[in-house]
């Protein structure tokens, strides 16, 4: 009778340790450094560095052909001096007119 008592509690603590084991592993799946979380989250970000990557090539871009018109294309410079300096022509006349609802105000 003490030999049955003694094997049912090995028993018992056999399911109880390959339990614990179990849900061990699926912590590590879960929560660890190359587990689901972190996966779903490193792909995201890399997702979002892709975005940028791509917007980031795209300026280059434009910068390196805003940067051949200006070494290349005198014209270019002549529009870029009317727009942003406000510069004319000699001999050209400038008409200037009032904004509508600036005048009302």
């Amino acid at each position: 009778m003490a030999d049955k008592e003694t094997v049912r509690p090995t028993r018992r603590l056999a399911p109880v340790w390959l339990i614990l084991i179990v849900l061990l592993m699926l912590g590590f799946a879960m929560f660890g450094d190359r587990g689901i979380l972190r996966t779903i989250q490193s792909t995201r970000h890399r997702a979002e560095l892709q975005l940028e990557l791509q917007a980031l090539q795209e300026e280059r871009q434009r910068l390196r052909t805003e940067i051949t018109r200006l070494r290349k294309d005198r014209d270019y410079w002549e529009q870029l001096a009317r727009k942003k300096l406000g510069m004319v022509r000699e001999g050209e006349l400038i008409y200037q007119f009032e904004d509508p609802a600036a005048a009302t105000k």
